[in-house]
């Protein structure tokens, strides 16, 4: 049987390099795309002035609503005057508070029925790190603090 003729395997043994290489900022893209931010999230979050914060509805049925934390507290829950209103059953009408505390976030838990979760853990409370999930009911939301408020403690 007659070899076959492959370019590929003839420039990998004569040391040329065939793989497809991209610039730093469609690597940069790929990778907010892969944790599932798009373009204009991405801008807002790194819009987020120091001591605030972004939650944005991952799951539940208001997918893609985003919520600013910049209160020292905000509530969550389906009672029509909470700060964050979430339209479900599966919610308490005063279901969590988000509590600030200079440039850190905590969620605490305010006795609701079905529980909060921090990262699928249900909590009574709990300090909450970027990019982390935070689930109340059937809604899904993801946690960006300010990159600013990020870089501040990255460097001290």
């Amino acid at each position: 049987m007659a070899e076959q003729h492959d370019p590929n395997r003839e420039a990998q043994a004569a040391g040329d390099d065939t793989t497809a290489g991209f610039g730093e900022d469609f690597a940069a893209a790929m990778n907010a795309a892969a944790a599932g931010v798009t373009a204009e999230e991405k801008e807002a979050i790194g819009a987020l002035p120091s001591g605030s914060a972004l939650l944005i509805v991952r799951r539940g049925p208001n997918a893609g609503a985003r919520f600013l934390l910049d209160a020292d507290v905000t509530t969550a829950g389906r009672h029509p005057d909470a700060d964050i209103f979430l339209d479900d059953v599966t919610v308490s009408r005063r279901h969590a508070e988000f509590i600030r505390h200079g440039t850190v976030f905590e969620v605490k838990d305010l006795g609701s029925l079905n529980g909060t979760y921090f990262d699928g853990v249900r909590v009574e409370s709990a300090m909450l790190t970027d990019g982390a999930e935070v689930q109340v009911g059937k809604f899904r939301l993801t946690f960006y603090a300010a990159r600013l408020d990020l870089d501040a403690s990255a460097s001290a």
